[in-house]
């Protein structure tokens, strides 16, 4: 471990890397690779990327920031995507990311500073009749409230919201 990132294994890093550094195109695998081993990209991977690939730290540093789905920071505990699909969007998800945003403190592609909830987009749930739809970890719900939304913070955290 460096002091740029926190816990990261330097030796799993390493591992991914050699193993798909030979492949054609493997910038994506590799941080696809990574991401899975690490839950993020660790910012102090990016030379030992750069040098597998043959690639400036500018360029690689470019991939991870354009696609969303890769994290630069250790995801938290849970994470919580809300859909921004039409069919959610017309059932009011845009209020529900409002309120979730607002009540988190966290925009998307955040992490709570206890690091328990991660909040992304997704856009479809495959659950469009019962928007806004959520889905947390592997679990999705449809339907979600605002206060439906602060139960389900409440159980994943443990902690009561506090009322603002």
């Amino acid at each position: 471990m460096t002091s740029g990132t926190p816990n990261w294994d330097r030796q799993q890093v390493e591992q991914v890397i050699d193993s798909l550094k030979d492949k054609p195109g493997a910038l994506l695998p590799i941080l696809h690779g990574i991401q899975d081993v690490q839950g993020y990209i660790p910012a102090d991977a990016l030379p030992m990327i750069a040098e597998a690939t043959k690639q400036t730290r500018a360029e690689v540093h470019g991939v991870i920031s354009f696609y969303h789905h890769f994290r630069q920071t250790p995801p938290g505990s849970h994470t919580l995507q809300i859909c921004r699909a039409e069919a959610c969007q017309a059932r009011g998800a845009r209020t529900l990311e409002t309120y979730a945003k607002a009540r988190l403190g966290i925009d998307y592609h955040q992490t709570t500073a206890d690091r328990e909830i991660s909040l992304e987009p997704v856009y479809c749930l495959g659950n469009c009749a019962c928007g806004p739809s959520v889905r947390v970890d592997d679990k999705v719900l449809g339907a979600v409230t605002p206060a439906r939304f602060d139960t389900l913070v409440e159980e994943l955290t443990c902690t009561p919201l506090e009322v603002k």
